[in-house]
């Protein structure tokens, strides 16, 4: 089994690799692209790490974040909708690089590394406090509310991340028009949570005290 997962983890993980330096590259008509190299690196080599923890502390975890099979119908719209942001953003990104339409200063892209970075460290501290953390909508056998820790200060901290890590992107990746299409994501979560918690109520044994008990969903004060 751990041999099967590790192969189907790799294997997901060089395709991914892959798809997106085909994306990103054959729009930018080049390889000396170095703001898609600076995004490889920062988006793929985390995650590699990242895998190889779970791989070795909780293999239970990464096999559940390795399927993104749906079976909530509006889930599948949302995961359909963010394919096409991701698509159209990579794509625009590597054009405006290739026709330099709009040139990012240099401390605007190392500002969106950082950012980033940070938000992939806060991602990493939610699969540690969630070992239910599944990349699909659904009520686990023996699931139980996780309430301390991040989950203490917004219901949805790993969508918290996600939001930092997905507009941080454009900057990273030296195009404006790459950012505000990322903006799209904001609309396109927001669907899933309200979805997702509306499942969680209605299957989550205490889940609509802890909603009572955390009032935000993705950022303190707003929202």
């Amino acid at each position: 089994m751990t041999g099967k997962l590790f192969a189907q983890a790799l294997i997901k993980f060089i395709l991914g690799a892959i798809l997106v330096g085909l994306l990103l590259f054959i729009s930018a008509g080049t390889f000396s692209f170095p703001n898609g190299w600076l995004f490889m690196g920062i988006l793929f080599i985390p995650m590699f790490i990242v895998g190889v923890v779970l791989m070795v502390r909780d293999p239970g975890l990464l096999e559940k974040r390795l399927d993104a099979r749906e079976s909530e119908g509006e889930q599948k719209n949302v995961v359909a909708l963010s394919g096409m942001m991701f698509l159209a953003a990579f794509i625009i990104a590597g054009l405006n690089f290739r026709f330099s339409w709009i040139v990012m200063l240099s401390w605007s892209v190392l500002l969106g590394a950082v950012i980033f970075l940070g938000a992939y460290l806060m991602y990493g501290e939610v699969l540690r406090e969630n070992s239910y953390l599944s990349r699909t909508i659904e009520v686990q056998e023996d699931q139980k509310v996780i309430d301390t820790g991040l989950y203490g200060i917004v219901r949805h901290p790993m969508y918290s991340a996600t939001l930092f890590l997905f507009l941080s992107m454009g900057l990273v990746l030296g195009s404006p028009i790459s950012f505000a299409i990322l903006l799209l994501y904001i609309p396109i979560i927001v669907k899933r949570i309200r979805n997702e918690e509306k499942v969680l109520a209605e299957g989550l044994k205490g889940y609509r005290e802890y909603m009572e008990k955390v009032r935000y969903r993705l950022i303190p004060y707003i929202w």
